[in-house]
């Protein structure tokens, strides 16, 4: 039996995140359309919104400076997310940034004119519509993206990427808290979205004293035929389960039922990069702390372009929060002692 004690504060903004993930988590893309789905969780409501990323609204919000701020056109709470990270731009920066809502019914060439106007000389895009935008503007401005989960290495080659995935050390060392005895740690994989983060993992196992069996599936066939073999041989002991961001290996409808079965059949922890997944039975995640977000962005905006090594345009978030299902980790013989007071910022099932 252990008890298990962290150190962090329990927030408002622990929800607030969690929704920014769910909102990411939704979306879906078509040839030339970005379909925000987003799911209200107070009163399961549908908003959907599609903009196309040759067509934009600019709207001034700010002071004129050096570097400017573009965030989707969204209703609250999605806006008020989006304005925390914000606050942790100017609060790294320490002055007021201009920012510009990216919404449907003007052309992008407006938004050229107005960074112009502002004399900005670097570009902080947040969303996969901020990462659309910015590849018009590689060539005349600096650009670094933020608050999106992944993106395949061709989209990421003219600019650096702040990932919503969370460093793989900070898992690891969050799964020696709950697991000291964990010796090894199986992840399943698509290279065309996760190899990036593959790199630093093993590097950071290594660092934990921890062995990452790293397996490599291009497609949700190849992946189920993965995770049957690696829980058919798997010791709950020392071993864990890492589901990546991955839609391809961690498939919601398929996937991800198949594999929390098996895990609470075998008492395995299974850990995520996906704070949605710790709803539904994983053991925790690490989800966005929205203003140290910011700081980072903006910390890496202030650098550039000297903020990330060539051969690695893709980071991931640095400072995070913990979501725990107390549940699962009783399952596992884990007792969380007073959880939302020692450290634990979202607790499932609700408290």
């Amino acid at each position: 039996m252990q008890t298990l004690v962290f150190s962090a504060a329990n927030s408002y903004e622990s929800a607030e995140t969690f929704e920014l993930t769910r909102v990411i988590d939704r979306i879906e893309r078509t040839s030339d359309v970005l379909v925000f789905r987003l799911q209200l969780a107070a009163n399961g409501s549908l908003l959907a919104q599609s903009t196309r990323p040759d067509s934009v609204k600019v709207v001034l919000d700010a002071e004129p400076g050096n570097i400017a701020v573009l965030y989707p056109d969204l209703d609250e709470p999605y806006r008020g997310i989006f304005h925390k990270i914000i606050e942790g731009v100017e609060a790294q920066i320490g002055k007021r940034v201009v920012t510009y809502a990216v919404g449907s019914d003007m052309k992008a060439q407006d938004i050229v004119a107005n960074l112009k106007r502002q004399d900005i000389k670097v570009v902080i895009a947040l969303g996969r519509q901020g990462l659309k935008a910015a590849s018009g503007l590689v060539s005349d401005y600096g650009v670094v993206v933020g608050g999106v989960v992944s993106a395949p290495e061709d989209e990421t080659r003219n600019f650096p990427v702040i990932s919503l995935a969370p460093d793989p050390g900070m898992l690891f060392e969050r799964l020696k808290h709950f697991m000291p005895n964990a010796r090894r740690v199986v992840v399943v994989y698509d290279p065309r979205q996760n190899a990036w983060l593959i790199r630093m993992a093993r590097q950071a196992a290594h660092k934990h004293g921890l062995e990452l069996l790293a397996v490599e599936v291009t497609d949700i066939k190849s992946a189920v035929k993965a995770y049957q073999e690696q829980l058919a041989s798997i010791d709950p002991k020392k071993d864990a389960l890492w589901l990546p961001q991955d839609p391809t290996t961690v498939e919601d409808t398929s996937i991800l039922p198949l594999v929390l079965e098996s895990a609470w059949k075998l008492n395995l922890a299974v850990f995520s990069s996906n704070v949605t997944h710790v709803k539904r039975g994983v053991l925790f995640s690490l989800y966005p702390n929205n203003v140290a977000l910011g700081r980072q962005l903006a910390a890496s905006a202030l650098n550039y372009p000297a903020i990330i090594p060539a051969a690695l345009k893709v980071v991931p978030m640095k400072d995070a929060l913990l979501a725990v299902n107390v549940r699962t980790a009783s399952h596992l013989g884990m007792q969380l002692s007073s959880p939302l007071k020692n450290g634990i910022d979202l607790v499932f099932p609700a408290q």
